[in-house]
């Protein structure tokens, strides 16, 4: 390959930035992108786990302690790195950025951070990861990742959640919480105890 040809990272983002764009539709997953600023939506998920499932408030806190987590690493890794968004002066990004550092995609790295912490939990892994793919593949579409950023971004979010959030166990309940809720109803107390 010379050095004028593009890349694979380079010609992925190309066909991302061309295909299936129009302006309802770039208007549309603008809007859906900005749920997965700084994990807003993945920590409005762990917030609401931790008000309606009060057993395992523990393991939503821990949850949530992921998609923090690697929101941080994710912030300290990308001024070491140092790479800047995409740039093609013939299709300029869709949407502003917080910073022109790209990699990798604090996007990708919350959401999948939530994804594996939150089904960990017992919501639906479908869903979840559906919504992670979906605001990860958003970054590409408007321009503003590289497709590499974007793996990188899936990676570490990953590696947190599967290191900070622990299986069932951590959350002190299995998925269903029937356990949690099994015990609740059988504590024993001083006037049941006589």
């Amino acid at each position: 390959m010379s050095r004028n040809e593009p890349n694979l990272d380079e010609r992925l983002l190309r066909l991302a930035r061309t295909a299936g764009h129009t302006p309802a539709r770039e208007r549309a997953v603008a809007r859906f992108s900005k749920l997965g600023e700084h994990g807003g939506v993945w920590l409005a998920i762990g917030m609401a786990g931790q008000t309606l499932d009060r057993p395992r408030r523990t393991g939503w806190r821990r949850a949530m302690g992921s998609v923090a987590g690697a929101y941080v690493l994710n912030t300290a890794i990308k001024p070491i790195v140092g790479r800047r968004r995409p740039s093609m002066a013939d299709l300029p990004a869709l949407t502003g950025t917080p910073t022109g550092l790209s990699f990798p995609s604090a996007h990708a790295s919350t959401s999948f951070a939530g994804a594996l912490a939150y089904s960990r939990l017992g919501l639906p892994a479908g869903p979840l990861y559906a919504l992670a793919v979906g605001l990860a593949l958003s970054r590409l579409y408007l321009g503003v990742h590289h497709p590499s950023d974007i793996l990188a971004g899936a990676l570490l979010g990953t590696v947190v959640a599967a290191g900070l959030s622990g299986g069932p166990a951590a959350g002190g309940s299995p998925p269903d919480g029937a356990l949690a809720r099994t015990l609740a109803r059988a504590r024993v107390t001083p006037e049941t105890e006589s």
